[in-house]
């Protein structure tokens, strides 16, 4: 057995144990992982009742209590370099106090994706013209904020099925030399397949873009929002208020595809970052 397949296999191993663990009641922080694309838990070192405010480059994050302990979760940029970060901290008394931590490098695999509908490649003007409607719709759904002290990080899996793409990856399509990142979780499993929300939260909008096809965004509380992608149906609609696991749609293979999954995404402080890190393990 090589050394790259052996590697395979353990990832697969890991996602099977998440798929046979979607219910955990106890609610967790996110996984430490300081690296692009992945997220920096910091102790903020204050008891106070009242919330705190922080703020990563010039964007608020969530901050949450965790064990009578105040911490921000922030989101990394996949385009942030390694090296030295601050965090700024706000406390009810209006004192601020800065919280240095350092960025760690990461390489993210190149993948070759072959797409047999090749508009969803090389979009036609209207199919351009179509998509720069739409994604500014797109943008304000994942920079919304809500203000909540009870924000649900620990989250189930939405989705039973195998994973199929990691977040992170760059990938080719259809061998053109353009290198598109990867920026959700692809999890593959049959149309029809439910989905379930991972966490409580509010759905704050729905609809169907050229890419992304049917698609379900819920908002979290604090800048964590959660995008569902290619859907074969929706099951539900802005202003929603969702439990943990409850249906929210149906597995498809809706916009740009190689096959039918979920393409699931989480942004944080308007950063999408690596959705298995919200994961209960």
């Amino acid at each position: 057995m090589t050394k790259k397949k052996y590697i395979h296999i353990n990832i697969s191993a890991i996602f099977l144990l998440f798929c046979s663990f979607t219910s955990i009641a106890a609610d967790t922080l996110p996984a430490h992982n300081p690296v692009p694309g992945g997220i920096a838990i910091i102790n903020l070192e204050i008891t106070q009742d009242k919330t705190p405010q922080a703020f990563f480059d010039k964007r608020k994050i969530l901050v949450k209590n965790h064990n009578n302990k105040w911490h921000a979760i922030i989101g990394i940029p996949l385009t942030k370099k390694a090296g030295a970060a601050q965090v700024t901290v706000i406390d009810n008394s209006g004192k601020k106090t800065n919280h240095v931590f350092k960025i760690l490098n990461k390489q993210y695999e190149t993948r070759h994706i072959t797409i047999k509908n090749k508009r969803m490649v090389s979009p036609t003007k209207k199919d351009i013209e179509r998509h720069y409607k739409e994604k500014p719709l797109m943008l304000e759904a994942l920079k919304n904020w809500s203000q909540t002290d009870d924000v649900e990080t620990g989250f189930s899996l939405p989705v039973k099925g195998r994973l199929s793409s990691p977040f992170g990856l760059k990938r080719i399509y259809n061998n053109q030399k353009r290198i598109r990142r990867h920026t959700g979780l692809d999890i593959a499993a049959p149309v029809g397949t439910p989905i379930q929300s991972p966490a409580k939260g509010t759905v704050i909008r729905t609809g169907n873009y050229f890419f992304t096809g049917n698609t379900v965004f819920i908002d979290h509380g604090q800048g964590l929002i959660s995008m569902y992608c290619h859907l074969n149906k929706t099951l539900v609609k802005a202003g929603d208020v969702l439990l943990k696991n409850d249906l929210i749609g149906e597995v498809g293979m809706t916009g740009r595809v190689s096959g039918p999954h979920l393409h699931w995404v989480i942004s944080l402080n308007n950063t999408k970052v690596d959705p298995a890190l919200f994961l209960n393990q």
